[in-house]
């Protein structure tokens, strides 16, 4: 059996079941269905952003048939990191931990002005990033207190997520019309044409969004009762109920009325059921009390998710050591909780007056989070086909199924991405590159860090 070895090391708590990290891997990413998506349709418009979605989900499909194998020969809180590392050596692990790191903790301000959004329709006089910061406080709260709570908590929250999905594309399917769905369906045009692809391109980051962060679940795998045979059943299970509601949220959000005003907005779900049932609609107010189950679900998630990457690279003395202290009670990492949600904080208070490339905030956190994720698919795959190599006799309880093409079209589909996000977003892109090459710097100066933290080697 693959095993963690080490002496000393700070270590989790055991408890997680199959049923609870399938409730994280949902719930990781079910707020991609509530909101951030609704930007690919300015981009691409309706028809066009489907093609592109549906791209996506085939990328993510085959990432997640292939990642899978990684994690149950590998049960690391690291997730990628530790993959790289086995792959790829030293250098390969930061950047992979690194572009990961990156990814989660940048997703969560995301989704917390989000929630914050949703709550000023309910209360308007209710400043929608106080609201964000609450939420941090809140959540951050419950990941300390224990990882069993959190993620039963996890659970609960996802299904009603999934609940209140069905019952939106429930009360706007008798108002559903095609002619609504397609109007200026191909960035603005009824027909297709050439000029749509572009467009198409440049909504890549708003259709990752709809699944980004799935890949977590493989941080809470020191957390698993049994790894090797829970975590591929939640991965898989995960991107099928994911890739259903993703088609559904959108067809029916975009069937329902003019498409056009939901674009660039942080609640599409409840201003596309707007056009079915009026603003005074009780249905109107369940969604928005409901929708916020679905953003807590994949913030909560995110939070469990940074935290175990800070923890994980901390230990390896890839961060500084002091970020992967254990609470003596709760036996969580909780100052790499902490940690992360600095930054989300102050991402929060940056929104209103920083913009990049004329888009909100916002909209360019999306799009850093998708950067840090796409880098680390495409490491993650390379990592598998190194492995292969190198380790053909490393114990692995999950294979690949049609090996090598799901890892291969994965990875030349995030490649593809990624051209096409720096083309379109290349401020950002750049931004992403220079804090990957200061964390790089920082990397080459604490070597003697990394050889007294001795990180457990996998055998």
């Amino acid at each position: 059996m693959t095993q963690i070895q080490g002496s000393g090391q700070p270590q989790l708590a055991k408890t997680l079941s199959t049923v609870q990290l399938w409730g994280i891997a949902v719930g990781l990413v079910i707020s991609g269905e509530y909101f951030g998506w609704s930007y690919g349709w300015g981009s691409a418009g309706t028809l066009g952003f489907i093609i592109t979605a549906l791209f996506v989900a085939m990328m993510y499909t085959t990432f997640i048939f292939s990642f899978t194998e990684l994690t149950s020969a590998i049960p690391h809180a690291g997730g990628p990191f530790a993959y790289a590392r086995a792959g790829l050596g030293e250098t390969g692990a930061y950047f992979a931990g690194m572009a990961t790191l990156i990814e989660f903790v940048f997703a969560p301000p995301a989704i917390a002005l989000a929630i914050g959004a949703y709550l000023n329709i309910q209360f308007p006089g209710l400043d929608p990033k106080v609201a964000a910061v609450g939420a941090y406080v809140v959540f951050m709260a419950l990941n300390i207190v224990g990882v069993a709570f959190a993620a039963t908590f996890e659970l609960v929250v996802t299904l009603i997520a999934i609940f209140e999905l069905l019952v939106f594309m429930g009360v706007v399917a008798p108002g559903f019309r095609m002619a609504n769905l397609t109007a200026g369906g191909w960035s603005g045009q009824d027909a297709f044409t050439w000029g749509a692809i572009p467009g198409m391109f440049a909504a890549i980051p708003f259709a990752i969004w709809f699944f980004l962060a799935i890949e977590g679940v493989a941080m809470a795998a020191e957390e698993a009762k049994d790894p090797r045979r829970s975590i591929p059943r939640a991965y898989i299970a995960g991107i099928l109920t994911l890739v259903a509601l993703v088609m559904g949220v959108m067809v029916f959000a975009g069937g329902a009325g003019d498409w056009t005003q939901l674009a660039n907005i942080n609640d599409p779900l409840p201003q596309a059921m707007r056009y079915i049932v009026g603003d005074s609609s009780g249905w109107l107010h369940m969604l928005v009390w409901l929708g916020l189950f679905g953003l807590v679900a994949s913030f909560h998630g995110i939070i469990l998710g940074y935290s175990r990457q800070i923890f994980a690279l901390a230990r390896a003395g890839y961060l500084p050591p002091a970020l992967a202290a254990i609470h003596p009670r709760f036996k969580t990492p909780h100052r790499a909780i902490l940690a992360g949600g600095v930054v989300g904080i102050i991402a929060i208070f940056s929104d209103s007056f920083v913009t990049i490339g004329g888009q909100p905030l916002t909209a360019n956190i999306v799009t850093m989070a998708v950067f840090g994720a796409i880098v680390m698919y495409i490491l993650s795959m390379a990592s598998l086909f190194r492995l292969r190599r190198t380790r053909p006799d490393m114990p692995r309880s999950y294979v690949t199924p049609f090996y090598p093409v799901f890892p291969a079209f994965a990875m030349g589909a995030a490649i593809i991405c990624l051209i096409a996000m720096t083309y379109y977003n290349f401020t950002v892109a750049v931004i992403f590159v220079a804090i990957m090459l200061l964390g790089y710097l920082y990397f080459r100066m604490t070597r003697g860090q990394r050889d007294a933290a001795a990180m457990p080697q996998v055998s």
